[in-house]
């Protein structure tokens, strides 16, 4: 019998391999990843400065701990370079392996600024343990961090970063920060919160080069004014890893293309955590990982099960400003009603009538977020 393949040592992976373990003590297990296959929180990576963690502090398992705790064989630093689906084998550099199940948890990659200028190479991005590695390597120096992007990983490496007592500027293209997921009094909050860490903002503004002059890095902004950095980090999303998928005949959208129990329309093939869309939901964030990783373990173990989503609130790692938000899976003609106290807002997205569909709380309207998320629908109900 052949192994089960996970492809990927992520967080998607690994947990899905501790699921499936709990329920499959035997079956041969097999993990490849292009990394070294230590396992870390990902989402440690946009507050370990302000903690002063190394990256090799992040570390939760070295890669021999992981092989004896899952009763897997790793193979660490290895590409998968093609998935044939109808032999049902994987192409590496120097192997093929042959698959009895194959799951794709391939991950995102940052989404790259189309930059001119004879710096645009030196422009940074944090995804992996790698990235914040070099990333600290880059800045052990350095005073001031550009960051191109406002959204939700900008702003939290903006306030570690600020925390860590870098002058750190942000370039974004739009009014406010994290404009597709808050209400604007919400933005403005966190906006300000920010500024109140030294944080400068350059609002509707697009990066359009960088280049360096004498030991800095000038950002170059449409509206011809400059940055001047030590660092240039960007932060303007992430992309999910399809190609490999594309080029077997797997069917890909946004993500990977899964059914409710995460299978692929090639047969025995699923897709898993951030790579995943699951009925045209993209979600890259931990707790429907874990919600995917516990459904596709039962199916992989003999229970077939679909994945369903409760709603589950997202908390911002901003302690500037601290903010937790459900943002309504389908924007509709729902409105937002604003409630702004001196020491939180607390914004409510409600349909004609009156139902909750979304909330985004700040400050000490936190402490809402559990009670006001039993109110929500869930994403992907039971069936």
């Amino acid at each position: 019998m052949h192994p089960i393949i996970i492809i990927g040592s992520g967080m998607a992976a690994y947990t899905l391999a501790r699921e499936f373990r709990k329920l499959d003590k035997e079956t041969a297990l097999t993990i490849i990843t292009a990394d070294d296959g230590d396992a870390y929180s990902k989402p440690m990576l946009s507050t370990a400065l302000a903690q002063n963690k190394a990256p090799d502090q992040l570390v939760n398992a070295k890669v021999e701990s992981m092989r004896e705790q899952l009763n897997a064989q790793i193979l660490s630093n290895q590409q998968v370079l093609a998935i044939d689906a109808a032999a049902k084998q994987l192409q590496l550099q120097d192997q093929t392996l042959s698959y009895s199940k194959l799951i794709l948890a391939l991950g995102a990659d940052p989404v790259r600024a189309q930059l001119a200028g004879d710096a645009a190479d030196a422009v940074m991005s944090i995804n992996d343990l790698t990235d914040y590695a070099r990333f600290r390597a880059a800045i052990v120096n350095a005073k001031r961090v550009a960051i191109l992007g406002g959204g939700l990983i900008g702003c939290e490496f903006a306030n570690d970063l600020a925390a860590a007592g870098f002058h750190v500027e942000i370039v974004h293209p739009q009014a406010y920060p994290l404009e597709r997921l808050l209400p604007e009094a919400a933005a403005i909050a966190l906006r300000d919160g920010l500024a109140g860490l030294g944080v400068v903002w350059h609002l509707q503004r697009m990066a359009v080069a960088v280049d360096h002059h004498g030991d800095d890095l000038v950002v170059s902004l449409n509206d011809g004014s400059t940055v001047a950095a030590d660092a240039v980090l960007s932060a303007i999303g992430l992309r999910p890893r399809t190609q490999l998928a594309q080029h077997a005949g797997i069917h890909t959208g946004r993500g990977i293309r899964v059914n409710r129990q995460l299978q692929t329309n090639v047969p025995d093939v699923y897709a898993i955590g951030d790579c995943a869309e699951v009925e045209g939901h993209v979600l890259p964030y931990v707790l429907p990982l874990m919600a995917q990783a516990r459904a596709l373990a039962a199916t992989l173990s003999g229970t077939p099960t679909n994945v369903a989503y409760p709603a589950m609130p997202v908390v911002v790692k901003t302690p500037a400003c601290p903010i937790a938000l459900a943002a309504p899976s389908v924007p509709d003609s729902a409105s937002w009603t604003v409630d702004c106290q001196e020491d939180g807002i607390c914004a409510l997205y409600q349909d004609a009538n009156g139902q909750l569909l979304g909330f985004a709380l700040t400050g000490k309207a936190t402490q809402q977020r559990q009670a006001l998320a039993k109110q929500l629908p869930p994403i992907l109900t039971m069936q």
